[in-house]
């Protein structure tokens, strides 16, 4: 009977252990959503936002508009909120770009005037907390067109902003205390030739990012290519890519090192191996070119979320009231991520077959010994 007792205590524990084995796999199985990708539909009536950015302690997105000299906020449930409304800036003044400041609880904004306003490029600070704006710095003129475009902004840890000249084919960089300069004018951004007769040939670059380990990237609209660019000196080089990324417009990073550069018809993937001197579109999602995506933001757990801002309807004399941040996803990702879901239920399953075994295997025994 002590036999017998101490042979099934051991079998408990053995059990107990496969039991406990098998819980973990399971809950190491990511479980699949297949319901469709988050969807945000929010309503201003003609806002026409051409910037989206994501704020990680508030939780919401952050909008600017072609039209309003406001900037909102929406949640993941599409409430809007007005977070900045400036009257110092112009009348029908357009925010083109937008970055958060986290760790100063700032909120950077492009602030550009288009035809037939009188010219305006600046950079607007705002504190994320009192909502009040900290400075607005004037951008000095290029000198080399005949109308400069504050487009697209990004911020370093030092609290440092880098704003892009998509006419001049330039950056700016404006300080944390608000003192602007010319900061790159690196000869790479006019070494490719441009199509003058392709759709938004006058657009340079744009997009730009920070990248943590001390860089940043930047986008060119009308060549498609990509720039690594020195916060230091400003100095750049093409970052050597497998395909070119036409009509290339904002551009985020996330945090396990995958880009993201999105056009009106497409979000590109891209990762690198040798910190960004090469690197390798590895996947391409198709988007409605008629709601003409300009921002890509990460938001959460590393979800990728794109801005349909409708901006060519609003360009012109459009009406609209509802807009879209909609998630999209790699499909290779998703793929890859599927492969492992199935080789960790395949451990789970095997875990269990084990256990069955072992439990059949007590009964024989016990059944032999009572016989």
């Amino acid at each position: 009977m002590m036999a017998m007792a101490m042979e099934k205590s051991k079998f408990a524990s053995n059990s107990l252990r496969i039991g406990i084995l098998f819980m973990f796999t399971l809950a190491l199985v990511r479980p699949i959503d297949a319901g469709k990708p988050h969807l945000i539909s929010f309503k201003s009536s003609d806002l026409y936002p051409e910037a989206a950015v994501w704020d990680p302690s508030a939780e919401h997105f952050i909008v600017g508009s072609l039209r309003r000299r406001a900037i909102l906020s929406v949640s993941d449930a599409g409430v809007v909120d007005t977070l900045i409304s400036d009257p110092d800036l112009p009348p029908n003044s357009t925010i083109l770009g937008l970055a958060v400041d986290k760790h100063r609880r700032r909120l950077l904004a492009a602030v550009h005037t288009m035809n037939p306003l009188p010219h305006f490029n600046a950079l607007a600070a705002y504190d994320l907390r009192s909502r009040f704006r900290i400075f607005l710095a004037m951008l000095p003129p290029s000198g080399t067109v005949m109308r400069d475009v504050a487009n697209d902004v990004a911020v370093d840890f030092k609290g440092n902003a880098y704003v892009t000249n998509s006419a001049a084919d330039l950056i700016w960089k404006v300080t944390v205390d608000g003192e602007a300069s010319i900061f790159s004018r690196a000869p790479v951004f006019t070494s490719f030739p441009v199509d003058r007769n392709a759709p938004y040939s006058y657009c340079g670059i744009n997009g730009i990012a920070y990248v943590s380990s001390g860089f940043l990237l930047v986008v060119q609209s009308n060549t498609g290519k990509m720039y690594r660019v020195d916060p230091d000196d400003g100095t750049a080089r093409t970052v050597l890519l497998n395909r070119d990324l036409p009509l290339a417009d904002g551009i985020a990073v996330r945090k396990d090192g995958v880009v993201l550069v999105v056009s009106r018809d497409a979000l590109w993937f891209l990762k690198s191996n040798d910190n960004w001197n090469e690197a390798v579109v590895f996947d391409r999602t198709e988007l409605d070119p008629k709601r003409f995506a300009t921002s890509v933001s990460v938001a959460g757990e590393d979800r990728s979320y794109v801005l349909f801002g409708y901006v060519l309807e609003g360009m012109s004399s459009g009406t609209r009231e509802w807009f879209e941040i909609e998630e999209v996803r790699s499909e290779e990702e998703s793929k890859a991520e599927n492969v492992w879901v199935y080789v960790l239920v395949g451990i789970g399953l095997a875990y269990f077959m084990i256990w069955r075994f072992q439990m059949k295997q007590l009964v024989q025994n016990l059944n032999k010994k009572h016989n």
